[in-house]
């Protein structure tokens, strides 16, 4: 049986995430390699993460870990309406 091809491309709410987490990011001067380093991330994956053409997406625990470099609540990365 062949494999399907799985078409993992980032969802509205990933793509309202990763805005939201790159506004807060650019509003503190802070390069990608910076907040990385706050995440406990690889440079590249975190890059990885910025762009909307990769699979790599924020999960809970990044969420959690965002909220305290940020030093907010990790509700802020979520939308307030449905998408």
């Amino acid at each position: 049986m062949a494999k399907q091809k799985s078409d993992k491309k980032k969802t509205d709410l990933d793509l309202y995430i990763v805005a939201r987490v790159k506004e807060m990011r650019l509003q503190r001067n802070w390069t990608q390699s910076v907040l990385a380093t706050k995440l406990d991330l690889s440079d590249g994956f975190y890059s990885e993460i910025e762009n909307p053409n990769h699979r790599a997406k924020f999960n809970i625990a990044h969420l959690i870990k965002l909220g305290k470099a940020f030093e907010c609540s990790p509700c802020i990365f979520l939308p307030k309406e449905e998408l």
